[in-house]
């Protein structure tokens, strides 16, 4: 918004100039998300209480601990996070650029999801909220419109292609199946965010790993010298959204300030689907969908530890782990819960670092 209404006033001040910098107005995005949380979270979270004297709902097949631990503490903490992002990214990135709205458009569309989701376990003082397969569908429609607005503002030779990492000019051209698996990427980083969201801290700090990786990607391939430099698939405009990027990474620290155990608030569903929605979609905007799986590995192996566990117990009756998905297995052998988050959180830095490592090994 700034972007839009200073720059006509660049000759008379040109200071303004510098809005024109794309890694400016990206710090100037952290700062601004991080102090919105700071401002108003300890509002939000008296009225997320207010509206949940009794805090989320614990699983009673959950780890013991949890229910003395956890008891009491109010979830939809995405809020904050949410308002936090929209209020920053509208404040900072160029608002012409269509990129930037799709992102939007999965942002609140995934943050309504879950926000409903929360709300049903907070009226049925349960754990369960959407029916899954109402919840699968909501995804699948947003995620399907938001792929679409991305293909058709993809140059022609990129919008329904694959790119492959550690490949220089490779492309898969998946043509309509594109939409398909797209979907899928979307979809399956929301409810992989989600998955992991059980601990205080978890999943918001390998969220700001994985944004700050995308931050540079998106930087990087929005930029036709760097681009060619590093034989990346040029995506023109999408450099801006490293700017959202910014505004995730600033809204993360503010929200972990009210997370760091004990949790002040809980993400909830409202947060971790939105989050998760929005690293797939960003993936796709740049062409590194199969470089999200390896930067957010983390959350492919808590996912793959929900699959494998149910596809283990319906054949045998019996439980691979103690417990999925798998930081809850950790808990019942014993690990005290800053001991497993600060040790994911060292796991999600090295699936980022070999992430990153796709940018140069080709």
């Amino acid at each position: 918004m700034l972007h839009y209404f200073l720059l006509p006033y660049v000759n008379e001040f040109n200071f303004l100039n510098l809005l024109n910098y794309i890694t400016l107005r990206t710090g100037a995005a952290i700062f601004t998300s991080l102090i919105f949380c700071f401002v108003f979270g300890n509002k939000i979270i008296n009225w997320l209480k207010s509206l949940q004297p009794d805090g989320q709902p614990i699983r009673d097949c959950g780890p013991a601990s949890h229910l003395l631990t956890k008891k009491g503490t109010p979830t939809m903490g995405g809020v904050m996070i949410l308002l936090s992002i929209m209020f920053s990214s509208l404040l900072w990135c160029d608002l012409t650029n269509k990129f930037v709205w799709i992102i939007m458009f999965v942002t609140v569309g995934f943050g309504f999801i879950g926000f409903v989701d929360d709300y049903k376990k907070l009226t049925k003082k349960s754990h369960g909220g959407l029916r899954g397969k109402a919840k699968l569908a909501a995804q699948m429609a947003i995620s399907l419109i938001a792929v679409y607005a991305i293909t058709i503002n993809l140059p022609e030779n990129l919008n329904t292609q694959l790119a492959l990492p550690f490949f220089k000019n490779t492309l898969v051209n998946l043509s309509v199946f594109f939409y398909v698996f797209a979907c899928f990427v979307i979809v399956g980083s929301s409810n992989a965010v989600n998955l992991t969201d059980g601990l205080d801290g978890l999943a918001i700090v390998p969220v700001m790993i994985a944004v700050c990786c995308f931050a540079l990607i998106a930087y990087l391939v929005g930029h036709a010298k760097y681009s060619e430099y590093l034989q990346l698939h040029a995506v023109p405009n999408s450099g801006e959204i490293a700017v959202i990027c910014g505004a995730i990474l600033g809204a993360g620290l503010g929200f972990l300030w009210y997370n760091a155990p004990p949790a002040q608030v809980f993400m909830g569903d409202t947060g971790s689907l939105s989050l998760g929605g929005i690293l797939g979609a960003i993936s796709i905007i740049t062409k590194h969908e199969i470089v999200l799986a390896i930067i957010g590995g983390l959350f492919v192996i808590e996912t793959l530890s929900v699959i494998i566990q149910v596809t283990y117990f319906k054949r045998t009756g019996r439980r691979i782990f103690l417990m999925s998905p798998i930081h809850h297995h950790f808990e019942k052998l014993g690990w005290s819960e800053p001991k497993i988050v600060i040790r994911f959180w060292i796991v999600a830095v090295i699936f980022a670092l070999i992430g990153l490592s796709t940018l140069k090994l080709r």
